[in-house]
C-alpha cells in the first residue's frame, strides 16, 4: 500500500527511482497550468512538485537551511584573451562612464535549473547518481547499514556533504543486488531457449532432429541479417557448433553407429549448455577443461580446415573428424571466458547470470561532476555542479519555469 501511494497515478509525483510507475509518471508529467492561480499558489505548487523529486528524504527545515541563493556558473572565455589581460581594465572605469572593454554578454544560462544544486552533495543522492542504487531510499539504506565508505572510512550518515575530491565506494554485492534483475522472475527476452525437459526414449531422436533444424534455421537467419561484427556471444558460438555437428550427420549418412552416438552426445551437451536454468549451478566450468572436453567430443584438429567456403567458414570433410579453423577455436575460448565471468549462482539474492534491472536504461546516465568506476563500484565527487551556457549540471525532469517559481518560494522565505 505504501508503494502505491509513493508512486501515485492520480496525483503525479516524480521520484528519484527506477520504478516502472515512476517512469510512466515521468512520461505523462506536464507543467501545471498557472493562469487560474495566484502567485503564492503557483510558487507553492512548484515547490511541492519539485521537492517530491529533489531531496524527498530530507525534512523541509533541513532543506531550508541548505538552500543558497548564490548559484555557481561557468562562462567560457577566449584563452588567448585571458592570457593577455587579467581583467583589471574592466573594473578600472566602472561607475565613471569609461567603457571597460569588449566583454560580451552571454545569454542562455539556465540559472533556475540549479535551485536544488545543494542536494547533489548529499551522499545518498550521489550514490543514486552514480548508478550504485535504484533509488535514493535504497542508497540511504546502504549507508545506514554500513555498506558505504567515504575516503576509506565507513560512513553511516546519508546526509553527509561531499567535498570536491571525496571518494565514496559501495560494496559490489550490494550494487549487483540493487541494479540487477530480481530473483525468481521470468527470463528476459534476450535469453533464448527453454530448459531441457525429460522425454521418452523412443521419441528422443525425433525431438533432437527437430530441435537441430530449428537451431540451424535460426543460425542461418542470424548470419544473413547480421552484417556487422558484434561482441562474441557464447550462446551464438555454441549454436554455430551445433549447426556444424548437424551438417556432419547430414553429409555422412553411412557413418558408423559409434560415430552417430558421439555426435548426438555432443549435440546434447551443447543444448544443455545453451538452455541452462538460472537456479542451477553453471554448466560451463573451467574454460580449459570445457574446451578439452569439446575437443575430445569433436576430434578438433589444431590446423586449418581442409575445405573452406568463400565466406570463410570451415566445411566438414567426409572423414571421421570435424575440422575447424584456429579463428573459430579462439572465438570458442573467448565465448567460454565470457560465460565464466558471469556464471549462474543460486546462492545470490539476485538473478544469475546477472542482467540489468528492467527499465534501467531510461535512468542510466552519470552527471559531469562525478567520475565513476563501475568495476570496483567507486566514484569521485570531482566538484560542485555548475551552470553553463545552455546547460545545467543538476539532473532534473522539470523545466526552468517551474524551478524558477520554486526558487522564488525559498528566496522569499529566507
Amino acid at each position: 500500500m505504501r508503494a502505491k501511494k509513493y508512486h501515485g497515478l492520480k496525483r503525479v509525483k516524480l521520484r528519484q527511482t527506477w520504478n516502472k510507475y515512476n517512469l510512466y509518471n515521468l512520461s505523462r508529467f506536464r507543467t501545471p497550468i498557472y493562469h487560474a492561480q495566484t502567485y503564492f499558489q503557483q510558487k507553492w505548487s512548484a515547490k511541492s512538485n519539485s521537492r517530491a523529486y529533489h531531496g524527498e528524504t530530507m525534512l523541509e527545515k533541513h532543506w531550508t537551511r541548505m538552500f543558497k541563493p548564490n548559484i555557481r556558473a561557468v562562462i567560457p572565455m577566449n584563452p588567448k584573451y585571458l592570457a593577455q589581460n587579467d581583467g583589471s581594465r574592466f573594473a578600472m572605469g566602472r561607475g565613471s562612464g569609461v567603457e571597460g572593454g569588449e566583454l560580451k554578454e552571454i545569454a542562455g544560462l539556465p540559472y533556475m535549473n540549479m535551485t536544488y544544486a545543494a542536494t547533489e552533495r548529499r551522499l545518498d543522492t550521489a550514490i543514486f547518481r552514480a548508478l550504485f542504487a535504484s533509488s535514493t531510499r535504497q542508497a540511504r539504506q546502504f549507508v545506514v547499514h554500513g555498506y558505504v565508505k567515504v575516503n576509506g572510512k565507513q560512513m553511516l550518515y546519508p546526509a553527509y556533504q561531499l567535498n570536491p575530491g571525496d571518494l565514496f565506494q559501495v560494496e559490489p554485492e550490494r550494487v549487483l543486488f540493487a541494479t540487477g534483475a530480481p530473483k525468481g522472475l521470468e527470463k528476459s527476452r534476450s535469453q533464448e531457449g527453454d530448459p531441457e525437459k525429460e522425454i521418452p526414449q523412443e521419441d528422443e531422436e525425433e525431438t533432437e532432429e527437430q530441435e537441430l533444424d530449428d537451431e540451424a534455421a535460426e543460425v542461418a537467419s542470424d548470419a544473413e541479417s547480421e552484417a556487422v561484427a558484434v561482441r562474441p556471444n557464447p550462446r551464438s558460438t555454441l549454436r554455430e557448433l551445433l549447426s556444424q555437428a548437424k551438417a556432419v550427420v547430414e553429409e555422412n549418412p553411412d557413418a558408423s553407429a559409434k560415430r552417430k552416438r558421439s555426435l548426438r552426445e555432443f549435440q546434447r551437451l551443447l543444448r544443455k549448455a545453451m538452455s541452462r536454468k538460472e537456479e542451477e549451478p553453471t554448466i560451463i566450468g573451467d574454460m580449459q577443461t570445457q574446451l578439452s572436453e569439446l575437443t575430445s567430443k569433436l576430434s578438433i584438429s589444431e590446423g586449418t580446415a581442409t575445405t573452406e567456403r568463400t565466406d570463410g567458414r570451415a566445411v566438414s570433410t567426409p572423414g571421421e573428424s570435424l575440422t575447424i579453423t584456429n579463428e573459430e577455436k579462439r572465438q570458442l575460448e573467448k565465448a567460454l571466458a565470457i560465460a565464466n565471468q558471469n556464471p549462474a549462482d543460486p546462492s545470490k539474492p539476485y538473478a544469475t547470470p546477472w542482467r540489468p534491472r528492467d527499465y534501467m536504461s531510461a535512468f542510466a546516465f552519470i552527471p559531469r561532476y562525478l567520475e565513476v568506476h563501475q568495476n570496483i563500484c567507486s566514484a569521485v565527487y570531482l566538484r560542485h555542479p555548475v551552470v553553463r551556457p545552455g546547460l545545467a549540471e543538476v539532473p532534473t525532469p522539470f523545466n526552468t519555469e517551474l524551478l524558477g517559481l520554486a526558487f522564488n518560494w525559498y528566496l522569499r522565505r529566507r
